[in-house]
């Protein structure tokens, strides 16, 4: 690329979707094939372009690369600022994946049933494909605009612009609690940016700043009082997006009511946003402050990851299970950023990208068997899998995932994660390795009851139960491959992960512990 293609290459990235959903909106009523071609096709395009941007980063390069930069609000120094480190590219080809699969599983219906009712709720609206999709492209706009902002004042509009279409996807398109589910996830999400408002010109006027661009903004807010106050206004809205315990109650209740491709999303792309942001700017702009809430923050993790396993393993309905289990796994995250190791670190990013795969592929298949079954209850299925064996299969491999089998992606995030937090507080990550046996627990208890065992009467009666299509193997195809490549060969994505990790690091003052048995070159201990 040329040097003026690089300053907007981000820029194209974010254009893509955006005029494929201004297309899907100005389609006619009654264009709901040719909206699904159009979203396909844009969501497509945007995934193989940010693939392009990822071949073309350079490793070894400048922490912030496609770097562009327009004025917007002069007398405030705001600007349209964009560039990606390996974090953010990272997640951002994880989300622009997330976002044609989710199209394909939504191809020919939509989760919406009523819990384990037989027929849609009576107030069920018209629900218009159009729409969906349209809303859908989107969010994947704001998705990637939130990665790749380098304008704090820009990312907090696009942390407050998710919100709109995912309010419009769970209230339109969800279960019969739809609308408090939407009202409860807007308000929380709400709350919290509220409270990132106040602390972004908090951060301003602390910082002494004539803009809000992350790199004149790291180092320059003082040490003590200020710093910890603005901490916590950004950890708390960071929270409760990811979410961590105390702040996750409104994800059971979205998670369940979303429409299964909504729910992908949000668990798989727009929670990673908090652990993005404790990463991004709560760790370089307040290092003081991060080193000061640094051990209640890993004991809430550690709780969390216990507290959020057992409440899975109690789930009736299966929807409620997956958002559960996604409360433990951001525990697991939350350690790696906060043990303050590049171990950590680095499995904590890994952690959300895997996680993502993981749980939005969990999340579709989840919605197949729920489309079928028309129930979310786990009671009401057994042995669908002597019916439906390619959707059994996909079943299995997605909870083996979930659980970070040896061999998955995930496995080896959580590896890095636990073995960097060990290395600085080893009670915290003995306990946090109990997780992992309740982990196997809630998704291969969930595994046997709906999938082994004799067929369920409720199974049964269904006449046409069908298995997986050639259009829904293609949605769960992609992820499960990656999942399964990169168990074995992470390599490509650390490289992309570590120099970012290192950045963050340095901007902490902060090193790696050396173990105390370490041997020197010279030969002694």
């Amino acid at each position: 690329m040329t040097s003026d293609a690089h300053n907007l290459a981000l820029l194209l990235l974010l254009a893509i979707p955006l005029v494929g959903s201004l297309v899907v909106f100005a389609l006619p009523n009654g264009s709901e094939r040719l909206a699904k071609q159009v979203t396909l096709l844009a969501s497509v395009l945007t995934f193989i372009y940010a693939v392009v941007l990822g071949v073309e980063f350079k490793t070894g390069g400048n922490r912030f690369q496609f770097v562009g930069s327009w004025t917007w609000i002069k007398s405030l120094g705001v600007h349209f600022a964009f560039g990606v480190d390996g974090i953010a590219l990272v997640l951002i080809v994880m989300a622009t994946l997330l976002v044609p699969c989710v199209v394909l599983a939504s191809w020919n219906s939509f989760d919406t049933v009523a819990g384990a009712e037989e027929t849609a709720p009576a107030d069920a609206p018209n629900r218009s494909p159009k729409t969906y999709f349209a809303l859908l492209l989107l969010l994947e706009v704001f998705m990637v605009g939130v990665f790749a902002a380098t304008d704090v004042f820009l990312f907090y509009v696009f942390f407050e612009a998710m919100l709109v279409p995912m309010y419009f996807i769970i209230g339109s398109f969800g279960g019969p609690r739809r609308q408090y589910a939407a009202v409860k996830f807007f308000l929380y999400s709400l709350l919290g940016g509220l409270l990132m408002l106040a602390s972004v010109i908090g951060l301003y006027i602390s910082a002494g700043s004539s803009s809000f661009a992350f790199a004149d903004l790291v180092g320059k807010v003082p040490e003590g009082a200020t710093q910890k106050w603005l901490f916590l206004g950004f950890f708390i809205a960071f929270a409760i997006k990811a979410p961590l315990v105390p702040f996750h109650t409104w994800l059971p209740d979205a998670g369940a009511e979303a429409p299964a491709g909504g729910a992908a999303l949000l668990v798989g792309v727009l929670d990673k946003v908090g652990t993005f942001g404790f990463l991004r700017y709560c760790l370089p702009l307040f290092p003081e402050a991060s080193r000061y809430f640094a051990n209640p923050i890993l004991i809430l993790s550690v709780i969390g990851i216990l507290y959020a396993a057992f409440l899975a393993m109690g789930q009736r309905d299966m929807k409620r299970l997956v958002s559960y289990t996604s409360v433990a796994h951001f525990g697991f995250i939350g350690l790696g950023i906060f043990a303050f190791t590049t171990q950590g670190e680095t499995g904590a990013v890994l952690y959300m990208v895997n996680h993502g795969m993981s749980t939005g592929v969990l999340f579709i298949v989840v919605g197949f068997l729920v489309s079928r079954g028309k129930s979310r209850i786990v009671s009401d299925y057994s042995g669908v899998a002597k019916i439906a064996p390619r959707l059994g299969g996909a079943f299995l491999l997605a909870g083996l995932s979930a659980l970070a089998l040896p061999g998955m992606s995930t496995f080896i995030s959580e590896f890095l994660t636990l073995v960097g937090t060990f290395t600085r507080h080893k009670a915290l990550a003995i306990v946090a390795t109990a997780g992992i046996v309740l982990a196997a627990l809630y998704v291969l208890l969930l595994y046997q009851r709906t999938m082994q065992g004799p067929l369920s009467a409720k199974v049964a009666a269904i006449k046409d139960f069908p298995d997986l299509s050639a259009i829904e193997i293609a949605a769960v195809a992609p992820l499960i491959t990656l999942i399964l490549v990169l168990g074995v060969y992470p390599k490509p994505v650390l490289d992309i992960i570590n120099p970012a990790v290192k950045f963050t690091m340095s901007d902490m003052h902060q090193t790696d512990p050396q173990p105390s048995s370490l041997v020197q070159s010279g030969g002694s201990k």
